[in-house]
């Protein structure tokens, strides 16, 4: 009886070892890919939310305006810009243009 508990606990622990890279690779990509994408989707989540009227913002593909409504039934801002006003999506804002300018002065 002894020894088929020993024989049992030996094979208990090989099986753990054999199963640690892969825990070991889980980790590894959970800290460096996983983590990293949901604490920069939160911050993009808090930017969308802190848009305001008046804001200077540049959007994802590169035109520069001011807020002048956001329509919270349809999700979207509208932005004038040197063309006129056009509607957006909040998520195609990209950054505030003031806090562009202050980063870049801050080097």
């Amino acid at each position: 009886m002894f020894m088929f508990n020993t024989i049992f606990l030996q094979g208990d622990s090989s099986a753990l070892m054999s199963m640690l890279p892969f825990i070991l690779m889980f980790l590894v990509i959970y800290l460096f890919m996983i983590r990293p994408q949901m604490k920069r989707q939160k911050n993009e989540k808090q930017f969308q939310n802190a848009l305001a009227k008046g804001n200077k913002v540049i959007t994802t593909s590169g035109i520069h305006g001011k807020i002048i409504d956001i329509i919270d039934s349809d999700n979207t801002v509208l932005v004038e810009t040197g063309a006129g006003k056009i509607k957006f999506e909040r998520s195609a804002i990209s950054m505030e243009l003031s806090k562009k300018v202050l980063s870049s002065t801050e080097k």
